[in-house]
């Protein structure tokens, strides 16, 4: 019996040397081996874009399918950042000399991508302003005018400050309200001769019947004309 005893610790003795190094510490390979088991599995970055939830999130995600680009990636980040822009721009921006639409057509917004998108957006983020978009689209919209010497045609294109040429205006009777000071406008002929003229040194109303055969209408100082209905 005790021979038998004998032998067993000489096996666990065995056992033991041979899981360690000399000194008792465990080899590289075992250590190798015990951290390779405890190591997490590394962590893969998502490519997939995030988008919000609710209509600006679907918005973004649209455009990024249909590659919609913003004109200023400075000003804006999305297409979101846009057509909210603008829906908070319509009813302050140039409201004292520019109908809706003809801010919206003549400010440069249904430029490149832009009109996809605020036909796309507006619907969700600002439907109140959908009929003014819809009109700047068609071209069909109130056209107000202020100090400038217009050209007299019978279907006016947008125009904006980067516009060649004159804007134009269509023939009908405007008018301009408010506390008028040194208001001067003329009617001229396509040679350029005085067919009508005002100036007023003072005035709260006024009101002008442009013709067709006219040629240019030049006003300065005069406040914004508004066709009369």
């Amino acid at each position: 019996m005790r021979g038998v005893g004998a032998a067993a610790v000489g096996v666990v003795a065995v056992v033991t040397i041979c899981g360690c190094a000399a000194g008792g510490e465990p080899d590289a390979k075992s250590a190798a081996t015990m951290s390779d088991a405890a190591a997490p599995d590394p962590v893969v970055a998502s490519t997939e874009p995030e988008y919000l939830p609710g209509p600006e999130g679907a918005l973004d995600r649209l455009a990024d399918e249909k590659g919609w680009a913003v004109q200023d990636s400075t000003l804006y980040a999305s297409a979101s950042a846009f057509v909210s822009d603008i829906c908070e721009s319509l009813p302050v921006s140039a409201r004292e000399s520019s109908s809706r639409p003809q801010w919206l057509a003549e400010s440069g917004n249904l430029d490149g991508d832009g009109k996809a998108m605020l036909q796309a957006g507006m619907p969700n983020l600002c439907p109140e302003w959908v009929p003014a978009l819809k009109a700047a689209v068609s071209g069909n919209y109130e056209r107000w005018y202020t100090s400038g010497t217009f050209k007299v045609v019978a279907s006016p294109a947008p125009w904006s400050a980067g516009s060649e040429g004159e804007p134009g205006i269509a023939p009908g009777t405007y008018r301009t309200k408010g506390d008028l000071a040194d208001c001067y406008w003329e009617r001229t002929s396509k040679s350029g001769d005085i067919l009508d003229n005002q100036f007023a040194t003072s005035a709260q109303s006024i009101t002008v019947s442009i013709r067709s055969g006219d040629g240019q209408f030049t006003s300065k100082s005069c406040g914004v004309w508004k066709p009369v209905k």
